[in-house]
């Protein structure tokens, strides 16, 4: 697929991955529509995008937990550029904390933006991206194949995400619309800054050995090569490819395996 002049909406924009998306996009010469929370920074993303690469990108102020945000972010585009060519959806929130202490009302916030805001922008999307037989991405991880102790919720909302795409997909064999399901391991943002303790309050400091991790710009280079190949889905770590197959095969020993690796984390919830 040639992305110049493409019309990009990317949720989640305002940092981590969906800011890599949005550069990365703009390299290739896409015009883009950006949602995100935080709407100063988002601005000021995108007016540099603007001057940067010479391309034409809307900011749009969008929770993705409110039914209502997601439709002015889809709305916006049509009214800005006519069609929609890509649908990102990228906005995400973790959270660490074990099922037995945490409150319900984190699984369910984890759910809101990580399923649900998938599942709005997409039901608004679709009618547009059917008319330009254009691409529908969801960045989920490879906890949307092992559930991970501590990540009860965010592994939920991650299998919802696949499982919703996966359906969509079939859906659509016919229709010349292309979905990618992409699931990158562990990446270096901050996510798990902001990723939420088990009364709801966000966790501040990472546990993980974040210099070890993918990049924000990694990640999106891979997804923008996904998106021309029309790729069916993108697992991005040979840790990846290795949980997905210990997975299928060799189920238990998975288990084990990805609980001593949890259990090596700063100040892990694993005794």
């Amino acid at each position: 697929m040639e992305l110049t002049n493409k019309i990009v909406i990317i949720t989640g924009a305002s940092s981590g991955i969906g800011k890599s998306l949005a550069v990365e996009f703009a390299k290739q010469g896409s015009n883009l529509v950006l949602g995100a929370r935080h709407f100063v920074d988002l601005c000021h993303i995108t007016e540099d995008l603007i001057k940067d690469h010479n391309i034409k990108a809307v900011a749009v102020q969008c929770d993705v937990t409110k039914e209502e945000d997601c439709m002015e972010l889809i709305n916006q585009a049509i009214r800005t550029f006519g069609k929609i060519d890509i649908l990102i959806n990228n906005a995400g929130i973790s959270m660490r904390a074990l099922f037995n202490d945490t409150d319900v009302k984190v699984l369910k916030s984890v759910m809101d933006v990580n399923f649900w805001g998938t599942v709005y922008c997409t039901k608004f999307a679709l009618p547009h991206i059917l008319k330009s037989k254009g691409t529908i991405v969801g960045v989920s991880s490879i906890a949307g194949y092992k559930g991970l102790p501590g990540r009860t919720g965010y592994s939920a909302s991650k299998f919802a995400m696949n499982g919703f795409l996966d359906a969509l997909r079939v859906e659509n064999l016919k229709t010349g619309i292309h979905i990618l399901t992409a699931c990158p391991g562990f990446t270096a943002s901050n996510i798990r800054n902001t990723a939420l303790a088990s009364d709801g309050s966000q966790q501040g400091e990472s546990t993980l050995h974040e210099e070890k991790m993918m990049t924000a710009d990694e990640v999106a280079k891979i997804i923008i090569e996904g998106v021309k190949n029309k790729s069916r889905t993108l697992i991005m770590t040979g840790q990846g490819k290795l949980t997905v197959f210990l997975n299928k095969f060799l189920p238990k020993l998975l288990d084990k395996l990805v609980y001593n690796t949890i259990a090596k984390e700063k100040k892990s919830l694993l005794k």
